[in-house]
């Protein structure tokens, strides 16, 4: 983002970033600490290059939890996307064709190489702007365990992930406002676009619409952080660091459809000692953050608590909300929240991804 080719010129000179542990990649280019050359390959591949212009001159507390949250979210981004170019080139089962879609395999495999390396610049842009500011963290990449068997099943990860980022994004940019932090704003509202070119490729190959809805579906950073934990192995470093709750997953063990209906739900409460077999359910909610709505609050029915998970069903109200494509669900002790923003300090569970596709003709 800021003076970002500085850092690699650097390198050559003895200079090079330090991080707290190796990371095993599939590729050549030696991300996260790639050399100059390594640099211009993966701007080549991106199709552009690292900004060049000069780093803001502050940024506050909250700017840098948002690149901590930015570059462990971009990490993550690489390695799927290695992950999935890896499993199509060399042939592994499920891996060869795209079931939902007829675009030549050769074509996908060009597009994600270029998404991988545009990913490992937002990444380093991150990190770099961290080191820049002194953070006493910056994020390195993690192990991670990805649960796709096939490439539909991948493309379909990679469009929600990629929704929920756009959802985070517009959170950061909230932040900087709030905070005086104008510097970054140009540079990750650049992110935010290149995002959604992404996410309408992979709405097209899973025969779905590019543009999902007119306001894109809100997040807040705590919920995008307990979203990324599920994919998290383990990381060299104090994931704790980074100044963001994690919450217990929301399962959303229902299909979600363009109609008015009942979802069930299950979060795994043991870890809450104000949860237990006299507490009030009935005072609970799943509030919902779809498109730039206030939050939608609806109570639980059928609670049941049973070795510490608590089962249960709330309405989806899809009708009067509109909610097609991703709805984004909390378990909350409260409701008539103001604003997204409200929502975690009331928070038991976090976040449910709900996506109610709409498929093109050719597709249903």
């Amino acid at each position: 983002m800021f003076t970002q080719r500085l850092v690699y010129c650097a390198a050559l000179l003895g200079l090079s970033t330090v991080y707290a542990a190796p990371y095993a990649t599939l590729s050549n280019d030696s991300f996260p600490n790639p050399n100059a050359q390594q640099v211009m390959a993966i701007e080549k591949q991106a199709k552009g290059r690292l900004s060049d212009a000069p780093p803001p001159k502050v940024l506050s507390q909250a700017g840098i939890a948002n690149f901590q949250l930015i570059a462990f979210n971009e990490n993550l981004e690489v390695r799927f996307f290695e992950e999935i170019i890896s499993n199509i080139t060399n042939h592994v089962p499920g891996f060869t064709s795209n079931s939902s879609h007829t675009r030549p395999i050769a074509e996908i495999l060009e597009v994600l190489k270029t998404v991988k390396a545009q990913e490992e610049l937002h990444a380093l842009t991150a990190t770099n702007t961290l080191q820049h500011f002194n953070a006493s963290l910056v994020p390195v990449p993690c192990t991670y365990n990805f649960p796709t068997t096939t490439l539909e099943d991948a493309i379909n990860l990679a469009e929600t992930l990629t929704a929920v980022v756009l959802g985070t994004l517009q959170d950061a940019e909230q932040s900087f406002a709030k905070n005086g932090d104008d510097g970054p704003v140009r540079a990750v509202s650049s992110v935010i676009g290149q995002e959604g070119e992404q996410n309408g490729f992979y709405r097209s190959l899973l025969n779905q619409k590019p543009s999902e809805k007119p306001f894109l579906t809100t997040n807040v950073a705590a919920f995008a952080f307990s979203a990324l934990q599920q994919f998290v192995v383990s990381c060299p470093f104090d994931v704790s660091q980074i100044p963001l709750p994690v919450f217990p997953a929301l399962n959303v063990l229902t299909t979600a459809e363009a109609r008015d209906m009942y979802l069930n739900f299950s979060a795994d409460l043991s870890g809450n000692t104000q949860i237990n077999e006299s507490s009030d359910f009935g005072s609970l909610s799943i509030t919902y953050l779809v498109g730039q709505q206030l939050p939608i609050s609806e109570p639980i029915i059928n609670p049941k608590l049973d070795g510490g998970v608590l089962t249960f069903n709330a309405l989806f109200p899809y009708t009067e909300n509109v909610m097609s494509g991703l709805s984004i669900a909390a378990l909350t002790n409260s409701s008539n929240f103001t604003d997204a923003d409200a929502i975690v300090a009331n928070t038991l569970a976090a976040p449910g991804l709900i996506q109610v596709k709409d498929l093109l003709s050719s597709g249903r």
